[in-house]
């Protein structure tokens, strides 16, 4: 059985940043991170690769995240810089087979850690 939990989450100034981690158990997946805000849909923010390490990002986060694995620990990192108020939202790390940017490829899913971002 696969878990996902992630850590990192917390309260920041705009323009801050923030580094969230997700340890995952049971195997190694095409792994991503998405958010949702009060009212609003889950969204995708980032992916990454099991083997080679390609990533994809949401235009609104390009340039200012990046996200990184490490397979020998099983993690996957999420590191948020220049951190807009509209940034703020439950952050949640998946594990998917296929990859792709829509939520519905993703099988496994960790529980959320909250982001604020404070103006």
């Amino acid at each position: 059985q696969v878990q996902l939990v992630e850590s990192g989450g917390g309260l920041v100034e705009a323009g801050g940043s923030l580094r969230l981690s997700c340890a995952a158990s049971g195997g190694i997946y095409y792994m991503g991170w998405f958010r949702q805000a009060p009212g609003k849909d889950r969204e995708f923010v980032a992916a990454i690769t099991p083997s080679y390490g390609n990533t994809r990002y949401a235009d609104s986060v390009k340039g200012r995240f990046t996200i990184s694995r490490d397979n020998a620990k099983n993690t996957v990192s999420l590191e948020m810089n220049s951190l807009k108020v509209e940034d703020t939202a439950i952050y949640y790390c998946a594990a998917g087979f296929v990859p792709g940017t829509d939520s519905r490829r993703f099988s496994y899913w960790g529980q959320g850690t909250q982001v604020t971002v404070s103006s």
